[in-house]
């Protein structure tokens, strides 16, 4: 069953890309194809076909290439090819892929990470805030609904992505939850033990207890309260991270009333040992899935995280965390106290039901029913 897989673009880091990796390695045979690929070091010895953007000056120029990105998916494959089935990997474009040709009859199975905010919903992504970008969306909601209802299978990778689905595709999906590598964090007992002499030195200067807030320092995050929930509590916060909300997130620390430590670019390895280390982490923002809450867990670290989105999914009131209403510091350190209560044994076996080989094998069930 000769296959294609699409992605969005390819860059050297990102969500998205790490699931693209996953997906890829179920079907080996089958080859890429994107509109540029910016990190070849991850398809080492793979077919990677690159869209005609990757040889205009619009290569890896996200924004203005948004315009043109839904025709070109649209006549990629080639009419001589002959395929059985293709995966949209999609959180834009993608889906807008149509098998043609001697593929004509292909399923089209899109995996999908959202609905590209920017058009749906502008109010979760600034590039859609603009008046030439409603503009445009307005024209482009249409195409984009008619491209999914082509879909052979769609699936989404949450439930609360599969509802966006319905309420701007209109169309039913499945879920499936993207892998994350529970095996291999849980294959290191202790993570210190993989630190060098600054990540041990990083770690020998933090507080016996303490928040933890991990993520990119940038406004949605909502870092702040982070700052806010260790208050309430009564302890110490670590930030971990980099971005432009730096400078605001440091004047906020040296205002609050709990020490504030900030690790920037921690490396994975140090990463993992500030998960394990942590009393909470804290997960304020709303995402459609959410990564690092699920990679806490698999270490026994509870987790105070937002209500709403992908955590109210992959948290476990009581179980492997407490839930919060943003808007509400009260209720943000009530869910911090009572998250700390946790026992850490079933965290552990919680996250596990995110791992990449159940990721593997619902994909290829999914693939295998509808292809």
């Amino acid at each position: 069953m000769p296959g294609l897989i699409a992605h969005e673009w390819i860059e050297p880091f990102g969500g998205s890309e790490n699931v693209l990796e996953a997906i890829a390695a179920e079907f080996p045979d089958a080859p890429i194809l994107t509109p540029w690929l910016n990190a070849p070091e991850r398809f080492p010895g793979r077919e990677v076909r690159e869209l005609w953007l990757a040889r205009s000056p619009l290569r890896g120029r996200k924004a203005l290439a948004m315009p043109v990105l839904a025709g070109a998916w649209r006549t990629a494959i080639d009419p001589t090819e002959e395929l059985d089935w293709v995966i949209a990997s999609s959180h834009s474009f993608a889906h807008h892929l149509h098998p043609r040709g001697r593929s004509r009859d292909a399923a089209k199975l899109v995996y999908t990470y959202t609905p590209a905010r920017y058009l749906w919903t502008p109010e979760l992504d600034d590039r859609g805030s603009g008046p030439l970008a409603r503009a445009a969306a307005r024209a482009l909601r249409p195409i984009d609904r008619a491209r999914a209802s082509e879909a052979t299978a769609i699936a989404g990778i949450s439930n609360y992505v599969a509802e966006r689905i319905a309420a701007t595709w209109e169309q039913p999906a499945s879920v499936i939850y993207p892998p994350v590598e529970i095996s291999r964090i849980q294959s290191v007992a202790d993570w210190r033990s993989r630190l060098g002499d600054d990540g041990l030195r990083v770690m020998d200067s933090l507080p016996e207890t303490f928040v933890l807030g991990a993520s990119r320092f940038i406004p949605y995050k909502r870092l702040d309260l982070v700052i806010a929930a260790g208050e309430s509590a009564g302890l110490p916060v670590v930030l971990a991270g980099a971005g432009p909300e730096e400078p605001r997130l440091r004047t906020l620390a040296e205002a609050a009333r709990v020490p504030v430590t900030f690790v920037i670019e921690p490396p994975n390895e140090l990463l993992y040992a500030l998960y394990a280390a942590a009393t909470v982490l804290v997960f304020p923002p709303v995402e459609d899935f959410g990564i690092m809450p699920i990679e806490a867990m698999a270490l026994g670290t509870p987790v105070a995280a937002n209500r709403i989105g992908g955590s109210a999914e992959t948290v476990a009131e009581g179980i492997s965390g407490v839930h919060f209403d943003a808007d509400d510091p009260a209720s943000v350190a009530d869910a911090v106290r009572r998250a700390s209560d946790l026992p850490r044994e079933p965290i552990v076996e919680w996250s596990r039901r995110f791992s990449r080989e159940r990721f593997s094998a619902e994909l290829r069930e999914w693939v295998a029913a509808n292809a």
